[in-house]
């Protein structure tokens, strides 16, 4: 094993310990010791170029949701007897996910190809308290354009139920309830009337195609059952496109302004993973739409991701016509928790 993967191996695990998965610490930490290095996997990771960590490519996630894809499409007996619920000990579990290993090496190599895929239900709590706040300011039909939008479950958002501060927003009977743990004011309870919703990704998922599916599943961790069972129910409501295309390339055919709508632009975790020259293009394209935004066709772009700061991601909102920059507050990566910091109305 290069020294390189052992430690995005390690760091990876604690990421993963921070954000309550002892079990995807645990077995981290295992490959990190016990790699073997006789595979055709192995081959194939030593000599991949670039960056391999949880800020790149992520490697060690890419292995981890092999494994769990091979579990969950009840391809291997072992990990089924060793993964959560069952806590066998670190001998027993290294023995059967080195036996999967060594077993699915074919599987594996090509499961790796493609980058991690996390649609996390829970950062739509973030887009629930904020478009609230943008139709409390604007009493208009709106048009949503997610950027990375994975298998686009976030799409849905306004199906989902907000339950925060004693209070339940969105739908009575909504399938998805987030609870997370809430410090700040409660947004506005409005309905959120969303008129047309659409996504891009380079590499989209349909919710609906089984192998796309179960690699959304497979990049849950398999000791967070109730994020699992989440993420099942939001797939089962899924109806929204979602285009294959450069972000940035597909956002500038959605720019031009509809009449009566409000455009929202948004996205959760992917603006880090653009390269710079497209997040310099995409920023001047929106600021451009911006500049062109009336009362009538206003645009709001709103952010949940990295900044450098702790902890979690800062949330932020930009909104034309004015050009007002927002601070809302800050979010745990996986929704976990909110510090909402929004205005009680916006300008």
């Amino acid at each position: 094993m290069t020294d390189a993967l052992r430690q995005a191996f390690r760091e990876q695990a604690g990421h993963c310990e921070s954000l309550d998965s002892p079990f995807m610490g645990r077995l981290l930490r295992l490959l990190a010791e016990h790699w073997p290095e006789d595979t055709a996997l192995s081959r194939k990771l030593a000599d991949w170029q670039g960056d391999i960590g949880p800020m790149a490519a992520s490697l060690p996630l890419r292995v981890c949701g092999g494994l769990h894809a091979l579990r969950l499409s009840g391809q291997d007996d072992g990990l089924d007897a060793t993964y959560p619920p069952h806590t066998p000990d670190d001998e027993t579990l290294w023995s059967a996910v080195d036996a999967a290993l060594h077993r699915h090496d074919t599987f594996m190599c090509a499961w790796v190809d493609h980058a991690p895929q996390t649609n996390e239900v829970r950062r739509a709590a973030a887009l629930i308290a904020g478009t609230a706040l943008l139709t409390d300011r604007y009493a208009l039909p709106i048009r949503l354009s997610e950027l990375g939008a994975s298998g686009g479950l976030n799409l849905m958002f306004d199906h989902f139920a907000l339950d925060i501060n004693d209070t339940r927003l969105g739908p009575a009977g909504a399938r998805v309830t987030l609870a997370p743990d809430w410090t700040g004011q409660t947004p506005p309870d409005t309905p959120l009337p969303i008129a047309e919703r659409r996504g891009v990704d380079l590499n989209p998922l349909d919710a609906h195609d089984s192998g796309d599916a179960l690699r959304l599943m497979a990049y849950l961790w398999p000791d967070q059952a109730a994020r699992m069972a989440r993420t099942r129910a939001a797939i089962a409501l899924q109806d929204a496109p979602v285009d294959q295309s450069d972000a940035i390339d597909w956002l500038e055919t959605r720019l031009p302004h509809q009449s009566g709508q409000m455009h929202l632009i948004y996205h959760t975790i992917a603006w880090q993973y653009f390269p710079p020259e497209a997040q310099a293009r995409g920023t001047q394209l929106i600021e451009a739409a911006g500049a062109k935004a009336t009362e009538t066709t206003p645009l709001a772009w709103l952010r949940m991701e990295a900044d450098g700061d702790t902890p979690g991601a800062g949330l932020s909102l930009r909104l034309w016509p004015g050009d007002h920059t927002i601070a809302l507050g800050r979010i745990d990566f996986h929704g976990r928790w909110v510090d909402w910091q929004a205005p009680p109305r916006l300008p």
